[in-house]
């Protein structure tokens, strides 16, 4: 079975993590072009393409070429820092990653949440709040979704300048078990200030959801084809119906800012 490697660079280490692993015999690394990689990205594609050349892990690609296209892609990242959608600061190596263990693509939705607030300026106090919040919810895994909600709880702590003074309605559902076992055990004083006398689920949580598939398929009927259609409707509700007129406008070429949804039919 083929091995993929997936890191961020955000610490720094990014191209080191994958030069051993590459060592130690992995068949897939993620990288991106320079203009768009290293910080809360993953590392620099062009340098490793380098540092591999002429060695038995050479990957073929030509430097050069990889070069053109970057050149092309800086236009892009030029607009968009002028547009305002570009942050250099996830873009930069951060040695807090290796203090406080927040992964790339949390750190970026840290930044993110803190700048909407206008809280930069608690942006450390933050990050020493993450780990704080992590162990006492039970040492959950910093990835989605549970790493933007150990995140947003530990913007609320220093936001409001009282530890678990405001709880997120996702932090209360941490708790309870709502996202599965945690690896660890919570403190039980922040478990019972966020759920109260709450019964915690034991189960696998999906197993206390009635099924809804067939309800779903019934609300999707005028927009869906198949199963998959019924499943992007369920996940998706609010954007899935646009993109199945744009869909069933190109397949029967109308003018879909014409189409009327509550008139639309289930093609045959």
């Amino acid at each position: 079975m083929p091995i993929h490697l997936h890191t961020h660079n955000t610490s720094g280490t990014g191209d080191m993590i994958y030069l051993k692993g590459i060592e130690a015999g992995v068949d897939i690394i993620d990288t991106a072009l320079s203009p768009l990689g290293n910080g809360t990205s993953q590392p620099a594609t062009e340098p490793l393409v380098a540092t591999l050349k002429g060695t038995e892990y050479d990957t073929g690609l030509d430097l050069m070429l990889l070069n053109d296209i970057a050149k092309d892609m800086k236009k892009t990242v030029d607009r968009l820092k002028a547009e305002g959608y570009w942050n250099p600061k996830v873009m930069n190596v951060d040695i807090n990653t290796l203090i406080y263990q927040v992964p790339g693509g949390m750190l970026s939705n840290l930044m993110s949440q803190l700048e909407k607030q206008g809280m930069m300026d608690k942006y450390l106090e933050v990050l020493a709040e993450v780990p704080k919040v992590r162990a006492d919810f039970g040492y959950p895994p910093l990835v989605t979704p549970t790493s933007q909600i150990v995140g947003t709880q530990a913007v609320l702590n220093i936001k409001t300048g009282e530890r678990y003074k405001m709880i997120s309605k996702e932090s209360k559902g941490l708790l309870r078990g709502e996202y599965g076992q945690l690896p660890g055990e919570p403190n039980p004083e922040i478990r019972k200030l966020a759920i109260g006398n709450e019964e915690v689920i034991t189960c696998r949580p999906a197993d206390l959801i009635k099924p809804e598939f067939e309800g779903y398929k019934k609300e999707a009927s005028q927009y869906a084809e198949c199963d998959e259609d019924v499943l992007s409707y369920a996940v998706f509700p609010q954007v899935a119906p646009k993109y199945f007129e744009f869909r069933n406008a190109a397949k029967y070429k109308v003018d879909a800012s014409l189409m009327d949804k509550d008139a639309m039919v289930h093609p045959v």
